[in-house]
């Protein structure tokens, strides 16, 4: 991290301003070759000042604003310059090479975000939470962004990991210092309720984090069921533009059609699927296989059914397979004279939604619903502090088994200094979802998602 480097940091194409920044030992002494204006040497930090980059013969390039920001107070703990250029592609992109041919590198995605990283100013969550914000969509998914980036997330890890240190040196004191009388003599019996209480924290963030998820990545929402139910309608109308093609010929769609809505705050991953039916023909066939493997994966099954047509045992069979997920069964062309008795469907009332899609009725009943079957209401007004990327999830359940692991061994009385090794194993694997502890391909695959820039 010797070198200086540089990218451009706003959007790429047009726009009224472009900032090109540069981060590293040598980034005022760079700048301050190609700026014609206040010697930035001599400037205070963290100011913004007026003049043009110029070429090496002194032709003007641009009239900029340049921000100096001096170490250690800046993102990335390094001498930080910003250049504001005029938004156009070709002033930009000669600017970007002014500082290359003088001594920047072009920098790699997300290697400014890395820099705070290795350099202490930001842990590993913290730096995942920057292209959360950056992707932001929603209210909450910026005020999760946010709490990430302030350090919130990162202290329920610093908690665990506390915890577990006091156990780890409890342990020790017993096994160095047996002699010391003042100290309580640390039994498998003291230490089950610690490893207890340890993972009940790990669950409850855990439990927690579902919600992060969905604040993230939204609710997988596939629309499920025979064809010329209203499918495809019903996508439309959620949400508001035609979408997906409609017509009364059946197995019209044969492909899956996606589209995103935002309930109050969560995003629905829409997705309308093939009518699964029986088929001969080959190319609907292939979407009926992938309805059926989207309903599998999908976190909400909306299961319609036309309320004009008999129950047939294929639509039976159709529901017995989402009730192990999280469903709701729609009765669509409510307004049509029902030939089919609602007790054959053997479902809770609750999970039904009456519908006419055509006439615009049970859209909103619907979405009323869903709120209250993923507490979204709950989700937008509660502080979201959770974990939210698969990672760290992923990291956190494994701990999870691990601590299990040693909850079981203690109760098998396994020796105090055996479950010593495996508590300081797990607190090493706690140290990698933010970072303390890291590998350097990991890190390096991360930041690699990042946009160039950031």
């Amino acid at each position: 991290m010797n070198d200086t480097i540089c990218a451009i940091s706003t959007a790429g194409g047009l726009g009224a301003i472009a900032i090109v920044r540069a981060s590293g030992e040598d980034a005022i002494d760079i700048v301050n070759k190609i700026f014609e204006g206040p010697d930035l040497h001599k400037v205070k930090s963290h100011t913004i000042n007026y003049g043009h980059i110029v070429d090496e013969n002194k032709n003007v390039i641009d009239e900029v604003l340049v921000s100096v920001m001096k170490a250690p107070h800046t993102f990335t703990v390094e001498d930080v310059v910003e250049i504001n250029t005029h938004g156009g592609v070709a002033p930009t992109n000669r600017v970007l090479e002014l500082l290359m041919e003088n001594g920047c590198r072009m920098a790699e995605p997300g290697e400014f975000t890395k820099r705070a990283f290795l350099n202490g100013r930001i842990d590993l969550l913290e730096a995942e939470a920057v292209m959360d914000m950056i992707d932001a969509k929603t209210e909450t998914q910026r005020k999760m962004a946010i709490n990430q980036i302030d350090g919130k997330t990162s202290n329920l890890i610093n908690e665990l990991r506390s915890d577990m240190v006091q156990i780890i040196s409890n342990i020790n004191v017993n096994i160095d210092y047996p002699e010391y009388d003042d100290v309580d003599i640390i039994t498998n019996d003291l230490l089950i309720p610690k490893i207890t209480n340890l993972k009940e924290k790990i669950n409850k963030i855990l439990k927690e984090s579902e919600n992060g998820k969905i604040i993230k990545d939204g609710i997988n929402t596939s629309i499920i069921g025979r064809p010329n139910v209203g499918k495809s309608s019903l996508l439309n109308a959620l949400l508001q533009e035609d979408k997906a093609i409609v017509t009364d010929i059946a197995g019209t769609t044969r492909d899956i059609v996606e589209g995103q809505i935002s309930i109050n705050g969560i995003i629905l991953n829409m997705i309308d699927t093939a009518g699964i039916r029986e088929t001969e023909d080959k190319i609907e066939s292939i979407g009926v296989e992938k309805s059926l493997k989207t309903m599998e994966e999908s976190d909400l099954i909306l299961f319609m059914i036309n309320n004009n047509e008999e129950l047939t045992d294929d639509i039976k069979e159709l529901l017995t397979k989402v009730k192990n997920k999280k469903y709701l069964v729609l009765i669509n062309k409510n307004d049509l004279e029902s030939k089919f008795d609602r007790g054959e469907l053997m479902i809770d009332e609750d999970k039904i939604i009456n519908l006419s899609v055509i006439n615009n009725t049970g859209i909103d009943e619907l979405k009323e619903k869903i709120i209250e079957l993923f507490n979204i209401n709950v989700l937008e007004t509660k502080d979201p502090t959770y974990l939210s990327n698969s990672r760290s999830i992923s990291i956190l359940r494994k701990c999870l088994k691990r601590v299990n692991d040693v909850e079981k061994a203690l109760k098998d009385n396994m020796p105090i200094d055996m479950i010593e090794l495996d508590i300081k194993n797990i607190w090493e694997e706690l140290g990698t979802i933010n970072g303390t502890t890291y590998e350097e391909e990991l890190i390096d695959e991360m930041f690699s998602r990042f946009c160039l820039g950031k």
